[in-house]
């Protein structure tokens, strides 16, 4: 981040959120503060380890992180 203000800037956290309220809030029927939590926590769990993303040549965020730290302990 270069702190300009430029839309780069953001990018990466608003597709974040856009996902995050396509897919669980908008979705979900959510009553009180607690419920939100649980719902908002579900789904980030399932966007880290169970949904494949284009960036990661189709893998899990997690497990992109956790192959580039073995790349990096063998080089």
């Amino acid at each position: 981040m270069d702190g300009r203000g430029r839309y780069l800037d953001n990018i990466f956290i608003e597709r974040l959120w856009r996902s995050l309220k396509q897919d669980a809030i908008y979705l979900a029927e959510i009553s009180d503060g607690l419920q939100a939590r649980r719902v908002i926590k579900g789904s980030m769990i399932f966007y880290n380890t169970e949904r494949p993303h284009s960036a990661f040549d189709r893998q899990t965020p997690d497990n992109a992180y956790w192959a580039g730290l073995k790349e990096r302990k063998a080089a």
